[in-house]
């Protein structure tokens, strides 16, 4: 969607059903996922960029990555409520262990709207199954 920081490689989205009695507003969850176990740095900055459009953030790195950068990942996470996933770099049986559960925030409306107009130019079906709630009645 030609914006480094503003196009996370996962996204999904936590909504009412048709059949839920108490309606609630949708949730949007946001990844970043790298393979490069040097590049934890630029994981963690782009999953704190993303928190201005998304309820929570994670951030999905490979278990090889140093002993250093995954206690100063750890600690970043924890004090910036993002999410962290280790992984096996192996493509088919990946085994992914989550090592912190994300915060919930409370994202900026504007950048809500933004990231969901420029998805909708990008991608008009993915668009209306991540965000549009026709099924309520």
């Amino acid at each position: 969607m030609k914006s480094k920081w503003g196009t996370p490689d996962v996204v999904g989205t936590y909504k009412p059903e048709a059949e839920d009695i108490i309606k609630f507003p949708i949730e949007i969850i946001s990844a970043e996922l790298k393979i490069d176990p040097q590049a934890p740095v630029v994981a963690f900055g782009q999953a704190v960029a993303y928190r201005l459009f998304s309820t929570k953030t994670y951030i999905a790195m490979p278990n090889t990555i140093t002993e250093e950068d995954e206690s100063r990942l750890e600690s970043l996470s924890m004090l910036f409520g993002v999410g962290l996933v280790f992984f096996e770099l192996n493509k088919d049986a990946p085994k992914f262990d989550i090592r912190m559960r994300a915060q919930r925030f409370f994202p900026g409306m504007f950048y809500v709207t933004e990231f969901a107009q420029r998805l909708k130019r990008y991608d008009v079906g993915k668009y209306r199954k991540l965000f549009t709630l026709a099924h309520l009645p």
